[in-house]
Parts: C-alpha cells; sequence; structure tokens
C-alpha cells in the first residue's frame, strides 16, 4: 500500500513506523522514503537557485563601478544579490542615530544605486545587516547595548578597538536594528532583510551585562533554553518588520556552524523559512573537503523542503593566514560549490570588497560565471522532492554544546570519524536532530546510527525503543545516552536495554597503548581481518557485561614503552568490544570504544573497516543504490522533477584533509545501481557536467549504468 503524507500525518506513531519500516524492507526502493516535495504556487525564496554578493567595504561608495557589478550577476542568472546595508558602516544616507555612513559616501547612496541597477535587471535584493558591532560612540551613550566582561569592561572586536559587541538581550536589537530596518523598507525596493553575524554560532555567547547576569549560567542548558527563545522572539519581530513590505518578503539570519550551531535547530526550524548556513569555506589546519556536505546535511534534516542556503567565499578562508581581497583556488571554490548543490542547498557565491570597480584580484569572476551558467542550463535537476538514504545519522546538538568527552578530541572528532567511514562505504545518509526522534521522521530509515550522542533524554530513549520495536536497527557507540538531556550521568546507558549491556565501571583510558580487540570468532563485522588474532579497538572505552558469545573481546590498554614491557598481562578477558544482537526484524550493535574518534584522530584503516563492516551489519540489504569503483566519493541520490538524480562528489584529492585542492583528480569507472519504486521507467540517463547521454539496463524495477569517469563532481539525471 502506498502511504501519501496526510494518511502518514494521521495514522497512530507506532503503526506508521511500523508501516514504513516493513516497506523499507520489501522495496528498498527509490522515492519511497520522504515525504512529496514542493508543488506549485511555490514563494519566491523558495523557487531562487543562485544568490550573489559583494560584502560592501567602507572605500566602496567611491571605487564600485556599480553597473560592472549588475552587469556580472546578471550574466552569471543570479535570482537575487545581498546588498549592504550594514550597521557597522551605513552605505546609504541613513538618519538613525549611531548607525555610522561611510566616510566616503558623501552625497551617494551606494545601497541605492545597487538595488535599481539589479532590480533593472530582474534580479530580488536581499538587505544585508550586521547588528553584531557597534562604535564606541554608541557606548558611551547606550552602555546598556553592548556585551561585557566578567571585570565589568565592554566586549571589544579583537582586530577593530573601536568597535565592541552588542548584546541580543538588550534594546539594540529590539530598538536600533529594527529603526535600520523600517528606514531600508520605507525608502527601497526590497525583498527581504538578512543579519549577518547574529546569531551566533559555533559557541554561545557569553555576556556580564545587567541584563545577562540575571539569567542562567553562561554556557549551560538552562542558558541554551533562554538564548534560544530569545533568538525565536528577536527572529519572529524581525520577519514582522519584513513583513510590513509586503506579504511576500522575507527576514532570515545566520543558521551556520553545522552541529555546533547555537540555537536549538529544530525550535528555531518552526519560525524560520529560510535556513542561510555562513559557511563559506575550509577554516582551520586539518578541516577535511566535505565541510559543505556536512552542512547541508545538516540544513535539510531541519528545514526539509523550505529554502537553504549555502555562501561559498571566493575569497581565501583557508586556514590560520587569510587574505579578504585575494581569491582561493579555483578548484577549492568549485568542490564547494558542488557540496552545496549536491546535498540539496542553494549556491550563495561571494566576494568581499571591490577595489578598482570590482577588485584588484578578479579571478573568483570566471570561476563563479562559469559554474552558475551550467547551473543554471540544468535547474530542473536540482529540484529535490524528496532524500532516498536508509541511513539516518542522528546528529546530537546538545552533546556537542556541553558534553567534553574524555581525553583528548572532542565531538566533532566522533562525528568526522563515523563520516569519513560511511563516505569510504560509499552509504548513502541523512542526519537527524535528536529531537526529532519521532515515527513521522525516524520512520523514513531502517538504521539510525548514534556517534556518541552522549545526552539524550528519557523521551528520547523511549522514541529509539519505538523505533527499535517497529523493526528499525541501530548502531550506538561509547557513552551515548550515558547522560540526560541535563548532563546528569545514569547509572546505566540510557539504552542499555536495547543493546542488553550492563555497565562495569568508569570510563576506562589508555596506558600508552590504546585497549585491543581479540576476535573471539567470525562474523560479517569482521571482514577483511583475515591473518589476524587483534585489532585495535580505540583508545577510551566504556566497560560493559553482554549476554551472549563474544565477536571482539577486550585487551585492556598496557605499557607502550619501554618495547621490552610492551605486552598484555592478560591472555583474554570477558569483556565485550562490541556488542551485536538480532531482535525480529532488528539489527543491534553496540560499540563500547570511542571508535569513531580513535578512527579520526589515527586514521588507522582497521578502525575505519571495522565502523564500515558495523554498518554494512545493520543496514543489510536495504541499501538502495549502490555506486562501485575507485576513488573516495560522497552521494547523494534525490528524486528530482524530471526523475531522479544520483550525485557524485570526487574528493580524492592530496588535499582533502588539508589546505585548498590545487586541482581535481579524476577518477574512473563508477557502476551503479539503483533500485526505483515499482511502475517506474527510466527512459533516458544524462551526465550534466559533459552533457551528453549514456547507455542504461532496466530490469524490473532496478536501473544499472556506469559512469565513465568523474572529474570533481558528476550528476546522473535520470528521466522517468
Amino acid at each position: 500500500m502506498e502511504i501519501n503524507r496526510r494518511q502518514f500525518l494521521a495514522m497512530s506513531g507506532a503503526v506508521v513506523q511500523g508501516a514504513m519500516l516493513a516497506k523499507i524492507g520489501a522495496t528498498t526502493a527509490l522515492g519511497a522514503l520522504s515525504g512529496p516535495g514542493e508543488g506549485p504556487g511555490k514563494p519566491w525564496h523558495r523557487r531562487i537557485r543562485r544568490i550573489g554578493q559583494v560584502n560592501f567595504n567602507e572605500r566602496d561608495p567611491a571605487e564600485l563601478d556599480v553597473e560592472q557589478w549588475a552587469d556580472y550577476w546578471a550574466s552569471v542568472a543570479v535570482d537575487a544579490v545581498l546588498v549592504s546595508v550594514t550597521g557597522i558602516i551605513a552605505f546609504y544616507p541613513t538618519r538613525v542615530p549611531f548607525h555610522r555612513r561611510s566616510r566616503y559616501l558623501g552625497d551617494k547612496d551606494l545601497f541605492g544605486a545597487c538595488s535599481a541597477a539589479a532590480k533593472a535587471r530582474g534580479i530580488r535584493v536581499i538587505a544585508r545587516l550586521s547588528p553584531d558591532l557597534a562604535w564606541d560612540d554608541a557606548v558611551n551613550a547606550h552602555p546598556e547595548w553592548f556585551m561585557k566582561n566578567p571585570d565589568g569592561s565592554f566586549q571589544a572586536s579583537g582586530e577593530e578597538p573601536r568597535l565592541f559587541s552588542t548584546c541580543m538581550f538588550s534594546a539594540y536589537y529590539t530598538e536600533h536594528i529594527p529603526e535600520i530596518m523600517r528606514e531600508v523598507q520605507a525608502g527601497y525596493d526590497v525583498d527581504g532583510l538578512f543579519t549577518n553575524g547574529w546569531p551566533a554560532f559555533n559557541r554561545l555567547p557569553v555576556c556580564h551585562c545587567e541584563a545577562c547576569r540575571k539569567l542562567p549560567r553562561p554556557e549551560s542548558p538552562e542558558y541554551w533554553e533562554v538564548y534560544t527563545e530569545r533568538v525565536i522572539t528577536l527572529w519572529k519581530m524581525f520577519d514582522r518588520i519584513a513583513k510590513e513590505k509586503g506579504e511576500d518578503n522575507i527576514y532570515f539570519g545566520n543558521m551556520g556552524g553545522g552541529v555546533h550551531a547555537t540555537p536549538n535547530l529544530i525550535r528555531l526550524s518552526r519560525v524560520s523559512e529560510w535556513f542561510n548556513c555562513d559557511n563559506q569555506g575550509r577554516g582551520g589546519e586539518g578541516s577535511p573537503i566535505w565541510g559543505a556536505s556536512q552542512q547541508g546535511r545538516v540544513a535539510t534534516a531541519i528545514m526539509r523542503d523550505r529554502a537553504i542556503t549555502n555562501v561559498t567565499g571566493a575569497w581565501s578562508t583557508c586556514g590560520a593566514v587569510r587574505w579578504r581581497n585575494a581569491s582561493k583556488s579555483g578548484a577549492e571554490a568549485e568542490i564547494w560549490m558542488d557540496q552545496t548543490v549536491a546535498s540539496g542547498m542553494t549556491v550563495w557565491y561571494h566576494w568581499l570588497g571591490a577595489q578598482k570597480g570590482m577588485g584588484n584580484d578578479r579571478r573568483w569572476m570566471k570561476t563563479g560565471r562559469d559554474f552558475m551558467q551550467w547551473l543554471a542550463r540544468n535547474d530542473a535537476h536540482f529540484e529535490r522532492k524528496r532524500g532516498v538514504a536508509t541511513i539516518g545519522v542522528v546528529m546530537g546538538q546538545s552533546s556537542h554544546l556541553f558534553y567534553n568527552p574524555p581525553g583528548e578530541g572532542g565531538m566533532q572528532q566522533f562525528l568526522d570519524g563515523l563520516y569519513y567511514a560511511l563516505l569510504e562505504g560509499r552509504f548513502l545518509f541523512d542526519f537527524i536532530h535528536e529531537d526529532d526522534l519521532g515515527p513521522e521522521t525516524t520512520g523514513r530509515y531502517s538504521v539510525l546510527l548514534l556517534p556518541n550522542i552522549a545526552w539524550l533524554s528519557d523521551a528520547q530513549c523511549d522514541q529509539l525503543r519505538a523505533f527499535v520495536a517497529a523493526g528499525g536497527s541501530l548502531m550506538a557507540s561509547f557513552e551515548t545516552a550515558m547522560y540526560d538531556e541535563r548532563g546528569r550521568r545514569r547509572a546505566i546507558p540510557g539504552l542499555a536495554d536495547i543493546f542488553g549491556i550492563e555497565s562495569a565501571g568508569q570510563v576506562a583510558g589508555p596506558n600508552g597503548n590504546g585497549f585491543y580487540a581479540q576476535i573471539e570468532r567470525r562474523h560479517a563485522v569482521l571482514s577483511g581481518f583475515e591473518g589476524t588474532e587483534w585489532i585495535p579497538g580505540g583508545a577510551f572505552r566504556l566497560p560493559v557485561k553482554a549476554k551472549g558469545d563474544l565477536v571482539l573481546s577486550v585487551v585492556p590498554a598496557y605499557t607502550a614503552y619501554p618495547p621490552e614491557l610492551s605486552y598484555s598481562p592478560v591472555d583474554r578477558t570477558d569483556e565485550p568490544a562490541v556488542v551485536l544482537r538480532e531482535s525480529g526484524r532488528s539489527r543491534l550493535l553496540y560499540l563500547p570504544g570511542d571508535v569513531e574518534r580513535a578512527a579520526w584522530r589515527s586514521g588507522h584503516t582497521d578502525l575505519s573497516r571495522l565502523l564500515q563492516n558495523s554498518i554494512a551489519w545493520v543496514a543489510g540489504a536495504a541499501q538502495p543504490v549502490r555506486v562501485q569503483g575507485q576513488g573516495l566519493v560522497e552521494c547523494f541520490a534525490w528524486e528530482t522533477t524530471p526523475g531522479f538524480a544520483l550525485h557524485i562528489l570526487n574528493y580524492t584529492n592530496p588535499n582533502t584533509h588539508r589546505g585548498w585542492l590545487r586541482k581535481h583528480y579524476r577518477i574512473g569507472e563508477q557502476r551503479v545501481s539503483m533500485v526505483l519504486p515499482a511502475g517506474r521507467r527510466v527512459t533516458r540517463v544524462q551526465l550534466l557536467r559533459p552533457e551528453r547521454d549514456i547507455p542504461f539496463v532496466q530490469e524490473g524495477n532496478k536501473v544499472e549504468y556506469t559512469v565513465p569517469g568523474v572529474e570533481d563532481y558528476e550528476i546522473a539525471a535520470m528521466y522517468a
């Protein structure tokens, strides 16, 4: 029986989940898993495919060539541009006190000129504001607007000592910024309002002003609730102001930061119609290339079919040293835009400052033009209706914000280690937020993976039990559910009954060596481990007891140096290094060690193989898409308006984990097998990068074809 979305939502949770999981197990078919896409009559912000921005600097009123600026964005077929109103430097003749005009503005109106030029070319205009900083003259007049340090001093901007951080719990956000918004809307034809630099991302703000001293302790779960509520209140207020201009107008702010975003993303998604990811490029040493894709998975998990954009910075974003007005490598910018559209987001291409007309360095312009023009020719294939993955990775936002795992390396490394294993194993997967574990979401998946999701409430644990009871499979690691939603440690993990384990002590750490895992009997999770009795187990582990025959047993950590003393003092133990269970249709796997983090930190191939084997075992046959070939790739598959689209991102590169891609390294044939919904027939398979057709074979609802090679990115568009 086909279940439409209305029937799905109307049915009871457990029945729905059971029906959906049974369907997944029976068909593993594309298009049978996610809700329907958007229909006709979508608002404009859900229809746009390309956005452009030149982020103005103070000298631009004197130097920007407005017509050249507008002609460029028209040539790359953008649907909207961001034009700076700001809040730090005004680019129009503002009358709002403490909104400092550019010293180069004179009698000009750069914002107005750019807005008019964009509108003349049929491009929508979004007014960009920056409410996060203000000048020292405002500090003197309105000290209550600003964030303070514990000693009572004002929090200054690191690079410009005359700028200070504003407090979002002050009237600066409820009175001053709305005054700027209304002034702009009264004087100009704008379609939306955007705040850069707010909400904060990566870490919760810490302020000791008079208002904030009355709030719960900074960086606590209680403060997070108050902070999120304030963000929602301001978001709704700013959106009401936007709609004073027109019902189609919209407000949106920064929701980037991936799993580390500061507001509760599920709660904010209930009021937000546009999720912008200010995730412009690799920012630090050792950052892997897939940062945009990972951000896309976060955003699509939160927003489903609503507007999602990701900013690609064409400027030099990478590493400890930055150059704001120099282009990054074309290959690096391309792969970031590749990931953006592959993961379901809209490209927002961004440059900083426009000295000498459109910049001293204009290499960025060709990179953007080539990509955007190709994208425009193939728009229909990026109009996603639904995803097709059967594996869901639970992202624990509260664990990432508040939990400090023992040892070196934080929560991000657990996610990175699992993510890398998923890419190496070529699994299709989605992210699921910890506050979205009801059957209407989890029912679309046959498997859930929990990479050390340490903080889980009793209610969330019950939702995971319901998922398993309905036939879903589960894989978890280390201290998953060891703490409740307030960080209170439980006597036993909250999901211990699902995996059939008992806690047998406190977390044990390494002793020079990490611990080992001894092979006790052959099993599918040990595929590829011939010729050895031991494999690495991880660095830290939560000792547990479990019933049943051992597959891997723990060899406790022992001395690494001197080598004369580097040997195990015990022959074997009864402590499991992996716990495996089967219950009806469910497969359950628990790894007591910090395997994902250890795999990421060490790069050890055995640990990645163990993760891949474990995922494959819990997933079973419920994988509707298989891509076989050489190279490190990331894959996405979507049902689209013409039919289906498989996206293959090529990460095979010496700079995958550090620096920028210098160039792309082409990989060879990729053999694809896809299971379609019953009755769907493919009439044509087209590769969108070379824009040519390739042969395919369909038997029943299974389609097979070969992609002859992938440079940076390929999309196989299936017309069905």
